[in-house]
């Protein structure tokens, strides 16, 4: 991409971005003929010589919407391919559009491309204006500010220091190591502090690097947002789509092959990882210490892009591409720190949190907030007897049974037809079932269940009494 203007000045980043303005919105300008694209020719006229060989006919509009390329643009590639005898034109239309079909020199020359690389979709952008794009979004991201954090962990009881840690860490764009007994709210907390981070994102569908192509977007993870339409605005380059900054969670199936360009040898193309996905927002590995290889090989991986903010990968052509990475990382785990990490790698994270058991004012305030949610009264004295259970057993509170008791109770009202209600015969039925313990007869408190009817057996003369004469 060229970095000069014509009187020789430098030009701005969002200059050569060609950002312009839709609303209140920076957005990527859509190239409207070949020599705007500039180096781009040779992999925008690949891709359509791709497209063209899935179908039998096609016409402009058709190959602009499936390449995300503006109409004139698209228009003058197809000509051009035309005029080369790779397709052939079969009649106009009004408004500049043709229908086309491939021709056999063509279908030879798309096979030849899609052997080397299988990607046929939304038009992929260069690696460069890839890297530079994230680059400036990186800078001019909203800022985190304290009313983001309260508002995003508003469903979670935690104590004020815990909150501010994890709003620092989002904040400062660092890492978070979070540790702790199991329970007691670190998933959740790394899934709500993502709420915190305001803003939307541009990303690539896919980028292209030489005749390589790695797609980028990934429904799961990425979520669309189209304010003001943006989706039908003709001018925006809309082999960029505009999400909310993402969340990507990995847990015990994480592998070091997942964290290197995934190549997909019948597709002919690369899978970004889910880290790149991440790329902007949050990235949050769940149950650290439990994936199917060392906690010290996937620290080592991270040193790199948590420490410089890049990431390097190799293509399988042996070509190293570097891609700047930032993200929050999370890193959650029910293990001791000494047991999956060293003090030279929690020096690198950028703030440690620990997440204890709940008091018991902590506790009573999960139970009766998590009963509100649900609509559900809670008598007097009920938390307060079940308190006195846990200190009875001698088990340590957690953060997450107040909604696991109160979702068995559920079970149980809607297993017998009743509405849900927390008294003591459902609280017990549902302590029972959640802790395991052994049932035993109870000549105080009688079964919740009803009796049924008995059913006859086939054949059998069903015998009736009467206590009439």
């Amino acid at each position: 991409m060229d970095t000069r203007l014509a009187h020789g000045k430098e030009q701005s980043i969002e200059q050569r971005l060609n950002m312009h303005k839709v609303g209140e919105i920076l957005a990527p300008r859509a190239p409207q003929d070949i020599a705007s694209v500039g180096d781009e020719k040779a992999a925008l006229t690949e891709m359509a010589m791709k497209l063209a060989s899935t179908v039998a006919r096609f016409n402009t509009e058709w190959v602009a919407e499936q390449l995300h390329l503006s109409f004139n643009l698209t228009r003058e590639i197809l000509e051009r391919l035309a005029q080369e005898g790779l397709i052939e034109e079969l009649w106009q239309t009004g408004g500049g559009s043709s229908h086309y079909r491939i021709t056999e020199q063509g279908k030879s020359y798309s096979l030849h491309l899609m052997e080397a690389c299988g990607y046929v979709g939304p038009a992929p952008v260069p690696l460069d204006t890839y890297g530079e794009m994230l680059s400036w979004q990186f800078k001019n991201s909203p800022p985190v500010k304290p009313e983001h954090v309260i508002n995003s962990l508003s469903q979670m009881v935690l104590p004020k220091k815990s909150a501010q840690l994890a709003g620092l860490a989002v904040s400062s764009g660092r890492s978070l190591f979070v540790y702790g007994p199991s329970g007691n709210g670190k998933s959740t907390l790394g899934r709500s502090i993502h709420a915190a981070m305001p803003g939307d994102y541009w990303i690539p569908y896919a980028i292209s690097v030489g005749a390589s192509v790695i797609r980028v977007f990934d429904d799961h993870c990425h979520e669309k947002v189209d304010h003001e339409n943006l989706a039908k605005v003709d001018s925006i380059d809309h082999r960029w789509v505009r999400i909310r900054r993402p969340m990507v969670i990995v847990g015990g199936e994480l592998t070091l092959d997942m964290l290197d360009l995934i190549y997909s040898p019948a597709f002919k193309f690369y899978e970004a990882p889910p880290h790149l996905k991440a790329n902007g927002g949050v990235f949050l590995v769940d149950d650290f210490g439990r994936e199917r290889v060392s906690p010290e090989q996937l620290l080592n991986r991270f040193i790199t892009p948590m420490e410089y903010q890049i990431d390097y990968f190799t293509l399988r052509t042996g070509q190293k591409i570097q891609m700047p990475l930032k993200h929050v990382l999370i890193i959650a785990t029910n293990l001791s720190p000494e047991t999956v990490t060293d003090p030279a790698f929690l020096r690198r994270m950028g703030y440690r949190l620990f997440l204890g058991s709940p008091t018991d004012e902590q506790y009573t305030q999960i139970f009766n907030a998590y009963a509100q949610r649900v609509g559900a009264a809670v008598p007097q004295g009920a938390v307060e007897r079940l308190l006195e259970r846990y200190h009875t057993q001698g088990r340590e509170l957690r953060a997450c049974e107040p909604r696991d008791l109160i979702e068995r109770s559920r079970d149980i009202c809607s297993f017998h037809n009743r509405p849900l209600e927390l008294s003591n015969k459902v609280l017990d039925l549902a302590w029972t079932g959640y802790f395991g313990e052994q049932l035993g007869p109870s000549k105080t408190e009688p079964d919740l269940l009803v009796s049924a009817p008995r059913i006859p057996r086939p054949g059998e003369v069903e015998t009736v009494t009467s206590d009439e004469g």
